[in-house]
């Protein structure tokens, strides 16, 4: 979803861009017109996460995934080892990539596709010669998160970190000083599919192996400022919208207060039934995220139909973990989860 306002500039620019007759869709990415853009979103994005001055910002094609292969790529030889958390299908997919490349040392996780808890930290096993640690901040698939306890501990082992935050980044302020890297498909918080954004300390660049593809060499971006091949103009374009709508809107920590308001409201809610039900520890559940069983999977096909008659959509689960998920990302409105239950108690009603 993203933020209406948004979509109301996008459309009043849509054919005639700040007078200038073209569309952006229609502007060549090296001209004075499309680089104002694309500078003014980087400005953007770097006063809402308050992004250090010794960090470059890339906007890369690929998506998060793309992001798989490059890491190790671009910062280990095949020899090293380092250290991943194993969550759920996203940090598999990291894993099984970087394994193609590096020795990888699975700190805690893994024994299940889709866990419902991340395991004990007393259970975690570092590697003291890892030369990083890896971990995707949120599970979008069974709404599983991180919390800060955790990364207490992954920041005291003093190892560069390394975050997937794909669909958990501006959702709450951070500090970004103590990432190596934050990256982030855009699809979920920031914008439409096509563009992934990568914030990267500087002492990280440069290391790439002789054998990475120049699209996959993080410092080919840094020296073209993004643009050594056209980059996802549109989408990159959208998401500068997105981070001015941040700022206008009281900001980060404005919009944490929002999602936490949401979160809450619709697990208390679930908690409380005995028709519905979620499965993640309730101490590590996602603020954006929020997966969700029927009481019998006999309903659910009625259930995705009613909702949809009723404007609810995409709330059918993803398929390798089942039930259902309301994704409330930034841009869903607190009233779009009373909105859901008030659909909820109506449907639990009917079907006692």
């Amino acid at each position: 979803m993203l933020p209406e306002a948004v979509m109301q500039k996008a459309e009043q620019e849509f054919l005639n861009w700040n007078n200038t007759g073209m569309s952006v869709m229609e502007m060549s990415h090296r001209s004075k017109e499309y680089m104002s853009v694309a500078h003014q979103a980087e400005a953007d994005l770097r006063e809402v996460m308050q992004i250090p001055d010794n960090y470059k910002v890339l906007f890369l094609h690929g998506g998060a995934s793309m992001q798989f292969s490059g890491i190790p790529l671009n910062l280990t030889q095949p020899d090293d080892v380092v250290d991943y958390f194993n969550t759920g299908v996203w940090s598999t997919k990291a894993i099984k990539e970087a394994s193609r490349y590096v020795n990888v040392n699975v700190v805690a996780g893994g024994e299940e596709m889709n866990p419902t808890e991340i395991p004990d930290i007393s259970t975690w096993n570092f590697n003291p010669d890892a030369k990083y640690i890896h971990l995707c901040s949120n599970e979008t698939i069974t709404g599983l998160a991180f919390q800060e306890a955790h990364l207490e501990h992954i920041f005291a082992q003093g190892k560069t970190v390394i975050v997937d935050m794909s669909s958990d980044i501006l959702s709450r302020p951070i500090d970004v000083s103590r990432y190596g890297i934050i990256y982030a498909g855009a699809q979920k918080n920031i914008g439409p599919a096509g563009l992934a954004i990568m914030v990267v300390r500087e002492d990280l660049l440069g290391q790439a192996r002789d054998i990475t593809p120049s699209l996959l060499n993080w410092k080919t971006y840094v020296d073209n400022e993004s643009m050594f091949n056209t980059p996802a103009t549109y989408s990159w374009y959208l998401a500068g919208l997105v981070f001015d709508w941040l700022k206008t809107t009281g900001g980060v920590g404005n919009i944490a207060k929002i999602n936490q308001r949401k979160a809450q409201k619709l697990y208390d809610y679930i908690d409380q039934s005995s028709f519905y039900s979620n499965t993640i520890l309730p101490d590590q559940r996602s603020w954006m995220n929020v997966t969700f069983f029927l009481k019998s999977n006999t309903l659910d096909a009625k259930f995705l139909e009613e909702s949809t008659k009723a404007g609810l959509l995409s709330l059918k689960g993803h398929k390798a973990f089942g039930g259902m998920r309301a994704s409330i990302y930034n841009a869903m409105p607190e009233e779009g989860v009373d909105a859901l239950i008030d659909f909820l108690t109506a449907f639990a009603n009917q079907n006692k």
